[in-house]
């Protein structure tokens, strides 16, 4: 995007796989964890020394080494989920997020309106199993004004996780990865929408390992306050 802080990184997560034991872990790393090593939050890495920076901030927090890095945009996600069909995601627990950010309107004055209520809206999510568009599922991983416990980083951590998995199962699918013009298409859309220091060979064979991973076999693991 063009509006302030575009270049912040909105979500952090490292993959760690067992090349060896076809195992997999993701580990949510919350946006506003304090980097000794920039003096600022771990979400402006990006933003002072791009690819590189974000990976050696990351690998201090974590302790893990980080060999190679992907950054996806926003506009990117959505393409990849709608390419697919949409994904299907369980909604844990139901919620309303009183204060979305509407896309496009950040500077917006609201005619004087002291609460610039104007670049919000309300989104809400029923709990259960949910068929959701690349809009939709780009919103359910965004939402950071939850009631309650949908609030927290770890509730968002776990959100992204969840649709992450949902995307991978849905690539997996025969009639996607069957289908030489859905993967021309997919192909297209991810090379759009994202930025890497992996080469192309790395990358299949990193794909062709998780793909015989089962999701309910996928660790999924969240950073949190104590």
């Amino acid at each position: 995007g063009t509006h302030a802080g575009s270049d912040l990184t909105d979500t952090m997560i490292v993959l760690s796989l067992d090349v060896r034991k076809s195992t997999l872990a993701m580990i949510a790393i919350p946006r506003d964890i304090w980097s000794e090593t920039l003096k600022d939050r771990i979400n402006s890495a990006y933003h002072y020394g791009g690819i590189v920076l974000s990976r050696i901030v990351v690998s201090d927090v974590t302790g893990l080494p980080i060999h190679y890095t992907m950054l996806i945009d926003f506009s990117g996600f959505e393409d990849v989920i709608d390419l697919v069909g949409g994904v299907t995601v369980t909604v844990p627990q139901a919620f309303t997020d009183p204060d979305f950010p509407i896309a496009g309107q950040e500077e917006d004055l609201c005619d004087g309106d002291p609460e610039y209520r104007c670049r919000y809206e309300e989104i809400s999510f029923e709990q259960g199993l949910q068929e959701m568009s690349g809009e939709r599922a780009l919103m359910y991983v965004r939402s950071r004004h939850g009631e309650g416990a949908e609030g927290s980083d770890f509730a968002r951590s776990r959100r992204q996780q969840d649709v992450m998995v949902a995307l991978k199962e849905k690539l997996m699918r025969p009639d996607v990865y069957l289908s030489p013009t859905k993967v021309r298409e997919l192909l297209r859309a991810f090379d759009n929408a994202t930025e890497t220091d992996l080469r192309i060979g790395e990358l299949a064979t990193i794909g062709k390992i998780v793909s015989r991973i089962a999701g309910d076999q996928i660790r999924r693991i969240s950073l949190e306050d104590k």
